[in-house]
């Protein structure tokens, strides 16, 4: 899987950030805003949740860009962190919950306990499938270009492998091959952590 943003850019983000700097926010947004909102939609299947949790995860980044520690992970991994836990909070207070608080959440740590298995079954179901998708964003959004660009066209615009080594100029084995290591990087959304758990990079090995 391609690497995130050097650590060196992490940092200084960080920095900026914390010294009040909206223009990196500004930067920040445009880099991560897309990631953020698709991984939002997908979990709550709902735009406007979707809308809300993006302004949320940014303005939470804003106000405490302390929160985030670059030895655990890359920017990257934590946006989609705070994306996730923002995202599963909100997604169990539609179903009986507490989703007034967009901070409370978002200031714990991965696996610190706050999501005990006190939920019904029901809504278990819907989180592990809500986190399966969001590690499926993530992997396609942190996957080399060439892996997702073969992957796009296969399965977005139903290319056959054959159209696909057309439109990306390369030969039908390399497509094959492209497609083949692409859907294997897919098939670990399904196969990660358990629900509840943030998508991969922030504080753990996936």
């Amino acid at each position: 899987m391609a690497k995130d943003a050097p650590p060196r850019w992490d940092r200084r983000m960080q920095q900026r950030l914390t010294r009040g700097e909206a223009a990196a926010l500004g930067e920040l947004y445009d880099r991560f805003a897309p990631l953020v909102h698709s991984q939002a939609h997908r979990m709550l299947d709902d735009e406007d949740a979707a809308d809300l949790v993006t302004r949320e995860v940014f303005g939470f980044i804003w106000e405490n860009p302390g929160a985030y520690d670059p030895k655990r992970g890359s920017m990257r991994s934590w946006v989609a962190w705070l994306t996730h836990r923002r995202s599963v909070q909100r997604l169990r207070g539609t179903h009986g919950g507490d989703a007034d608080d967009p901070a409370t959440d978002l200031r714990d740590e991965p696996g610190s306990g706050t999501h005990a298995r006190e939920q019904e079954q029901e809504l278990e179901h819907l989180v592990r499938r809500a986190t399966a998708a969001a590690r499926a964003d993530y992997i396609v959004a942190s996957m080399p270009a060439p892996l997702r660009a073969a992957l796009e066209l296969a399965y977005v615009h139903r290319r056959d492998y054959r159209q696909t080594a057309a439109d990306l100029g390369v030969t039908g084995e390399e497509a094959r091959r492209r497609l083949r290591l692409g859907l294997q990087l897919l098939s670990t959304a399904n196969t990660g952590p358990q629900a509840g758990s943030s998508p991969p990079g922030y504080g753990h090995t996936p």
